[in-house]
């Protein structure tokens, strides 16, 4: 064999124990795939509860405990499946994101516009009163 030869041989034994001390953290499992899948379970549940947690202690700041409860505890199927459907739209994409926040700005404007409409509507009534 000769001295080139050798000198490769040894780099490839060289890369191979690095490959092995890369992977030496522990895994649940010894199939890759397996372990790449309990990863992403662990990181998306974990994301959902901070998300839920972070939900709810943002509209419990907003409105009373009681209230907040019902706004959250209250959502149909068809609600959770909307809000699931517009994250899924803007996580997947730029064109997805920008739709998502352009209809929530709308929303937020319709809402927005329709408490002024019924403070308005209240101050007549008193006045009419």
């Amino acid at each position: 064999m000769s001295k080139r030869k050798s000198k490769a041989k040894k780099r490839e034994v060289d890369a191979d124990d690095k490959k092995h001390e890369r992977a030496s953290i522990p895994m649940p499992s010894t199939n890759p795939a397996t372990n790449a899948i309990i990863a992403g379970l662990l990181i998306k549940g974990a994301g959902r509860v901070l998300l839920s947690e972070l939900e709810k202690r943002m509209i419990i700041k907003a409105y009373d405990p009681e209230k907040a409860r019902e706004l959250i505890d209250g959502r149909t199927v068809v609600t959770s499946i909307a809000l699931y459907g517009a994250s899924k739209l803007a996580a997947r994409s730029v064109p997805g994101l920008a739709i998502v926040a352009g209809g929530m700005l709308v929303k937020s404007l319709y809402d927005r516009g329709r408490s002024v409409q019924q403070a308005k509507r209240a101050k007549q009534a008193r006045s009419k009163a």
